[in-house]
């Protein structure tokens, strides 16, 4: 879905290696913490670098910054962060709405130099209580799920859980799947065809 929304240019990713915008010979972007400890740090040099060739002149800029203390990625955030710019009554230029471009420090390691969020101001943005070895799937979450709400990445908007009542039992074809000599069989209310008893159904499926 995501390849097909790149290849349609309904939106466009782009990965900027800190190692490419190091000084150091042997492209070495990791040094050892102040006040001891295990792990190392990326630098700020190359990462802020980084940012600033991937920021460059783009207007409505936001700036995350992946922490496991950073503020929970929600539904709400999902959406700010999806919404584009409008075009104004009577203005050439598109007023901004919401966000047009993302910018995510993706770290490894111990993680970023902290110098790195103040400098940019970057939002810290937390996918979930749990540490994870880099901030390479954080962002993929991140482009997964605003992705979605940019119009024509989906087939249909309703497709989207919060356009609809969706329950966390989904079925297919056929109507009765015989596993190891056990049937199991498809609700009876879906095959109804009785579209306000099958939404009572999910409905109460999705408390």
């Amino acid at each position: 879905m995501l390849g097909r929304a790149q290849k349609d240019k309904k939106i466009k990713v782009s990965f900027y290696n800190p190692r490419d915008y190091t000084k150091d010979k042997h492209r070495r972007v990791d040094r050892r913490p102040y006040g001891g400890g295990p792990g190392m740090v990326l630098e700020p040099e190359s990462v802020l670098r980084a940012a600033e060739n991937a920021i460059g002149k783009k207007r409505d800029v936001e700036v995350i910054f992946f922490s496991p203390s950073g503020k929970q990625f929600d539904s709400t955030m999902v959406k700010k962060l999806a919404k584009n710019p409008v075009r104004a009554r009577g203005r050439k230029r598109p007023t901004s709405n919401g966000t047009r471009h993302i910018v995510m420090i993706a770290g490894h390691y111990e993680g970023v130099d902290a110098r790195v969020q103040k400098i940019l101001k970057a939002k810290s943005v937390s996918v979930g209580d749990y540490v994870l070895t880099g901030g390479e799937l954080p962002a993929l979450i991140i482009v997964d799920a605003v992705a979605r709400y940019v119009p024509g990445v989906l087939g249909k908007s309703e497709s989207r859980e919060d356009e609809r009542v969706a329950s966390p039992d989904v079925y297919t074809r056929p109507e009765v799947f015989e596993w190891k000599g056990k049937k199991y069989r498809v609700p009876k209310v879906l095959i109804t065809g009785h579209h306000a008893n099958i939404e009572e159904w999910r409905a109460k499926r999705a408390k």
